[in-house]
């Protein structure tokens, strides 16, 4: 793709969308959606500069649709209009042959127009050149890895029936590890719409001071249940969890939900609260329908069950009401509330126990009992009399959301962390979890 200023973009998109929905014929419908995004990659390696370079990339999704059946499509968005036009009539044409040869939609969603919303949120984030001035020299003497990534992220949605729908931010994202002589690492992520100078300097002298226990002799836990505090990382893990098979309103109907037990009159602890919040402008509110999401949705209140995320399609299925959710029906600006323990009486009111800051490989172990397993990572730590004595051997969790999160959570931190999303695989992610910091009474390791 060649490369544009981010504030044409917009007006490229419009003319293409213009264009390709004078192309129906009067019983056709098409919606239009873009993804893309211009972002300066860096990665780095023992405090050094490896790899840097700038990345233009743009995808349109198309989705047709006549009578009752639906296709969809995708092409690169280049910003040229003669080669997008030519692009995107091409792919209308191959699905107006295919939609013939396809089945009836039960459930499917026409477009309509609900609405249109416009929103942008503009970063004051470093030049490219400026980048390694501003990370290496707090790293020095350090085996700093990791992947710094910034620049803007568009999502923008049109129908022929007039609806539209645009969103753009500029953000940036430091997922780094800070590795020992040992080779044990320190994780961190720093991430917002401005570069945080002190407060990386703040992480990186608290990643001197965990490297230093890390180095110590590494404290054998046997298993069975500790007392437990689980870092704002690793409660990101977990919420992932909520995505695969518990807050969709689908998956609880169709018998594959880990919060079934809450629907059929089973609590949490009143301590824990889930919402959607789409205040903060992280994610745009707009799903692949063009449907506009409350601005808060909440889910769990004080350990009830409140709503799932209910999509359009599941709402036609089982004759419910949509809120707007995702066709996942998966959280996009997941937020759990905060408590009252203050972050610097966290080792002293833990004592002796656990201090997990990471967790990886989760699964479900027994989905509809709500049971999760996984395993701790990086640096975790065994406390006692509410200091930190030594790091830990890898442990494996496996326990029920339903104790963890119900009769065994004991406290959660009044301060939030913004966990952002990093993954970059197929395009720079959006958003991230606002989580606390959780108290576990008893969590359960098997190994």
């Amino acid at each position: 793709m060649s490369f544009m200023a981010i504030e044409t973009w917009e007006a490229s998109f419009d003319q293409l969308c213009d264009r390709l929905f004078n192309a129906l014929a009067p019983a056709e419908h098409l919606s239009i959606e873009l993804m893309g995004e211009q972002s300066h990659f860096m990665r780095l390696n023992a405090a050094r500069v490896r790899q840097t370079g700038l990345v233009t990339d743009g995808k349109i999704r198309l989705t047709f649709i006549h009578d009752a059946k639906t296709a969809t499509a995708t092409f690169p968005f280049t910003g040229d209009l003669e080669r997008d036009t030519r692009l995107g009539l091409d792919q209308i044409a191959l699905l107006r042959a295919d939609l013939p040869q396809l089945p009836d939609d039960p459930y499917l969603i026409r477009p309509q127009n609900l609405g249109s919303s416009h929103d942008a949120y503009a970063g004051t984030l470093l030049d490219p050149d400026q980048v390694a001035d501003a990370i290496l020299p707090t790293v020095q003497g350090l085996d700093f890895t990791g992947i710094y990534a910034a620049g803007p992220i568009v999502r923008a949605n049109r129908n022929s029936v007039g609806q539209r729908h645009w969103f753009s931010t500029e953000t940036f994202f430091l997922d780094y590890s800070v590795i020992a002589p040992s080779e044990k690492a320190v994780k961190s992520t720093l991430a917002g719409s401005t570069w945080q100078g002190e407060e990386f300097s703040k992480q990186i002298d608290q990643a001197k001071q965990q490297i230093l226990v890390l180095e110590r002799p590494m404290k054998t836990i046997a298993p069975g249940q500790h007392r437990t505090y689980l870092a704002p990382a690793a409660l990101a893990e977990i919420l992932t969890m909520f995505s695969w098979g518990a807050v969709s309103e689908a998956a609880l109907r169709q018998g594959g939900s880990a919060l079934k037990k809450l629907r059929d009159g089973q609590s949490l602890s009143p301590l824990f609260s889930l919402k959607e919040d789409f205040s903060r402008g992280t994610v745009p509110r707009f799903n692949s329908f063009g449907e506009t999401a409350p601005e808060q949705v909440p889910l769990i209140t004080a350990g009830e069950l409140t709503q799932t995320l209910v999509n359009s399609r599941t709402a036609k299925e089982y004759g419910l009401e949509s809120n707007s959710a995702n066709l996942a029906e998966s959280l996009r600006a997941p937020d759990v509330a905060p408590g009252h323990l203050h972050p610097a009486e966290v080792l002293s009111v833990l004592g002796t126990g656990l201090y997990l800051s990471n967790l990886h490989y989760l699964n479900w172990s027994d989905r509809p009992g709500g049971r999760i397993t996984g395993m701790t990572r990086y640096a975790c730590f065994w406390v006692e009399a509410g200091e930190i004595v030594a790091p830990i051997q890898d442990l494996r969790f496996d326990d029920s959301l339903y104790q963890f999160l119900g009769e065994n959570l004991e406290a959660v931190t009044q301060q939030q962390s913004f966990i952002p999303d990093v993954d970059t695989y197929d395009a720079r992610a959006l958003g991230g979890s606002f989580v606390p910091g959780m108290l576990i009474r008893d969590f359960t390791f098997t190994l």
